[in-house]
């Protein structure tokens, strides 16, 4: 017979997923807020970017336990089932995608200035591609997210599996040190920003140097 506190590991571990997975989706919510001008906000682009990276780092952590304890034959887990086929396939995608965008975004900011096109590039392909898998991973799981991601903070749900307040610290730590990160990256981003507008003026100067010639000799023709 199957213990039964490992179903309620299993549980846990649900609800451990289904919680980060909300404060991820408020967080890219207020991510792609800042894409609109993100010249503009590019100090809070950067640290809702940081942000999201000890969340997001818990959230692969728990489904990676629940896809290792699923495959290794863990009875609790294999009565619980896997997703949907589609998001079993796209699971790994998402995964190697959010580390995409993640890591581009960071290097992009702390690499130095001459990589900066290639990786701005790398940026905004593997966000395209993350968003597209994204979308619908999100909506594969938003039925299970919005039942479970709460039940830890209800008072009638809340003492149904153990270790409610762990999980709780969990996702507060996890918040508390991408604030952190986020700090630590506001000198990064002004110098980074400095940089891009600096060579942007030159652009712009060497534009006009080259055109004035054109324009010079258009007016002579033209007299």
């Amino acid at each position: 017979m199957v213990p039964a506190d490992l179903d309620q590991r299993v549980e846990s571990n649900s609800r451990l997923t289904a919680a980060t997975g909300a404060i991820l989706f408020f967080l890219l919510a207020a991510e792609g807020l800042t894409i609109v001008s993100v010249r503009g906000l590019l100090s809070a682009h950067v640290f809702i970017g940081m942000l999201l990276i000890p969340p997001a780092v818990v959230k692969i952590a728990s489904t990676a336990w629940r896809f290792a304890r699923y495959y290794s034959g863990t009875p609790a887990y294999r009565r619980k089932g896997p997703p949907p086929a589609i998001l079993r396939l796209l699971g790994p995608a998402v995964v190697v995608l959010t580390i995409a965008v993640l890591a581009s975004g960071v290097a992009l900011v702390l690499a130095p200035t001459s990589d900066d096109r290639f990786l701005l590039q790398v940026h905004k392909a593997s966000f395209i591609l993350w968003f597209a898998a994204m979308t619908i991973h999100v909506l594969g799981h938003l039925a299970d997210t919005a039942r479970l991601a709460p039940a830890d903070w209800v008072r009638r749900t809340r003492r149904q599996v153990t270790g409610a307040s762990a999980r709780q610290w969990v996702l507060v730590v996890s918040l508390v040190a991408g604030c952190a990160l986020g700090a630590a990256m506001l000198g990064p981003t002004k110098s980074y920003r400095a940089h891009r507008i600096g060579r942007d003026q030159r652009a712009g100067e060497a534009s006009k140097v080259q055109a004035y010639p054109k324009l010079s000799v258009a007016l002579r023709l033209g007299s």
